[in-house]
């Protein structure tokens, strides 16, 4: 009898979690729509907020579609005076709009559908926002960072992520097609955790949904990035993800490393028995990038140390010898990161590392060689009056070379030298070298294709093309993102015969938005849509590339720079 009273008891629960799981979406979806269309909450008049909180409260189990929609709008205004504003624009991005989930819903009625309808027939443009206002603020709530949110605070911490990705980020067409599902599992998650740390996992989750290399930077701002990344510790070696291994590539304590058998060229096929494609795809679970490329690149950077899979301080590996070629097991110790004298030996080792690799260029005589991150110190200690004069010379002098390399694997430090110096001499006056979708302030949601020329180039006064005919170069891999993929698609619009070669970029190319979620948490995505003039995707996919470079192990060993040697073998 006990036993058939807990089954009925645990039955009955777990239909309560389902149905509240729906509910919750359906709450979720209904808030987002009103606040981002009904013209009081979408103008601020009414906080978004606060409607969503108070109506929280007052949402139970045995509520269905219509009686949240019925909640959550029975203080708002249903009699609307004006009009939706007019679209004007011939070029809209249409393919994240989508109403299905009350228009085409059986279990909403026809009069909460001609409300919903009526809302969005009647919706806010937000072009009538303040100066320095923007669809994409929210307020800041700083909560304790050791406890965990309270249920109403995580429930609007996941809203907010649902409306960011239903109306302000531009790639959602190309997520996952399960997304919607994949959320409603969330908040039955969500409805069990008991701490902050299983919160921010559920969060990191969500986040690596974007497939946005612009979220990446998400997870530094877990409070228990540490615990979830397993980053206590670090390797007494540095390495490489080639494929299917890690590659030891430089022994950082050679006493410990030969203690426990290994060597620089080793390939290590697992750790504490899990494959490294196992590693990846767990890891790949919790970090939001654009494409696999871009998280092998994140994941093999030994500052970032995100590739360990558990807490303890002494790791199983299964390595394949490059002395032997034979597989073997060993127990590792990592580095305690607390044990100063140690952290201190590998902070030096990777400032040498960082140094050399910033350090790098191309010294030929036949070749003018750009880096686009150290292109500022040609103007840093100019006065105004000067800049143009130097900078003239600088790429008039470049135009005399055989061949103009831009390495763009790197952050531009400067707009200008591309978008105005580059531009000016070399190009002709229009360069329509992508397509900008911005989001359409008149229907959010939606993104208009922005279309006067001041989004593409600068406005120069008896500007003099200067055809180039030698050969142009242009270097990228996936620490090419956003700005450095941009200025990467004007360099190839620029030089038609440019070779663009190297490793695929991180594909997040267009401006950073920035959300604030409760938690003093900071979710950043890509929010503008950037196209080749033939629609060609960017996004995910990276600029386009003519020359493929796959590096070797050997190549990762020998400290190879590929790209710099095929630009020198074109002169041989």
């Amino acid at each position: 009898m006990k036993k058939a009273t807990f089954i009925l008891f645990f039955c009955l629960f777990q239909q309560f979690i389902f149905a509240q799981k729906y509910q919750y979406n359906d709450f979720m979806k209904t808030w987002n729509f009103i606040k981002y269309y009904h013209p009081d909450v979408a103008s601020g008049k009414i906080d978004a907020d606060s409607l969503f909180l108070t109506t929280l409260k007052n949402i139970s189990s045995k509520d269905d579609f219509n009686s949240v929609i019925g909640k959550l709008s029975q203080n708002l205004n249903k009699n609307f005076k004006n009009q939706a504003p007019t679209e004007t624009s011939k070029d809209v991005l249409t393919k994240n709009q989508n109403f299905d989930w009350f228009q085409k819903n059986g279990k909403i009625n026809s009069e909460n559908k001609s409300f919903l309808n009526s809302i969005y027939n009647h919706r806010y443009n937000f072009e009538l926002l303040k100066e320095g206002k923007s669809v994409s603020d929210e307020k800041k709530y700083s909560l304790p960072k050791n406890e965990n949110l309270s249920s109403e605070y995580r429930l609007l911490t996941l809203a907010k992520i649902q409306g960011t990705v239903d109306y302000l980020f531009p790639h959602k067409y190309i997520m996952d097609k399960g997304f919607d599902e994949y959320f409603k599992n969330v908040l039955d998650e969500n409805s069990k955790i008991t701490s902050r740390k299983d919160f921010e996992i559920v969060l990191a989750k969500l986040v690596s949904k974007f497939k946005d290399s612009h979220s990446f930077s998400f997870y530094k701002q877990l409070n228990y990035k540490k615990d979830i990344f397993h980053g206590n510790y670090l390797a007494p070696f540095d390495f490489q993800i080639v494929d299917d291994h890690i590659l030891v590539t430089k022994l950082i304590f050679p006493e410990i490393c030969s203690k426990d058998q290994i060597n620089v060229g080793d390939r290590i096929t697992s750790i504490n028995r899990k494959t490294i494609p196992q590693i990846l795809k767990e890891k790949g679970e919790l970090l939001s990038t654009s494409n696999t490329e871009k998280l092998v690149y994140m994941l093999s950077k030994y500052e970032n140390n995100l590739i360990w899979t558990d807490d303890l301080q002494q790791k199983t590996l299964e390595v394949k010898s490059a002395k032997t070629n034979k597989k073997f097991s060993t127990k590792i110790d990592m580095i305690d990161a607390s044990n100063k004298e140690k952290y201190d030996l590998i902070v030096t080792y990777l400032q040498e590392k960082i140094k050399k690799r910033e350090n790098r260029k191309i010294n030929n005589n036949d070749i003018a060689y750009f880096k686009i991150n150290h292109t500022y110190q040609f103007i840093n200690e100019l006065s105004d009056d000067k800049i143009d004069t130097v900078m003239d010379s600088i790429v008039s002098n470049a135009a005399q070379k055989k061949a103009i390399v831009f390495d763009m694997r790197a952050y531009p430090d400067w707009g200008g030298f591309v978008n105005h110096f580059i531009y000016k001499y070399f190009s002709p006056t229009e360069n329509y070298f992508y397509k900008y979708y911005a989001p359409n302030l008149k229907n959010i949601g939606t993104f208009v294709y922005l279309d006067d020329s001041s989004h593409y180039f600068t406005q120069i006064k008896d500007k003099k093309t200067h055809q180039y005919q030698g050969k142009v170069f242009i270097l990228v891999n996936p620490e090419s993102q956003s700005a450095s993929e941009w200025y990467t698609m004007s360099l190839q619009k620029i030089f038609p015969q440019s070779l663009t070669i190297g490793q695929q970029t991180a594909g997040a190319d267009g401006d950073l938005v920035k959300v604030n979620l409760p938690g003093d948490y900071l979710l950043e995505f890509t929010g503008n849509g950037i196209f080749y003039p033939d629609n060609s995707q960017t996004q995910q996919t990276g600029v386009r590339i003519n020359e493929l470079i796959i590096y070797t192990d050997q190549d990762f060993l020998e400290g190879r720079d590929l790209e710099f040697e095929r630009v020198l073998n074109s002169f041989k």
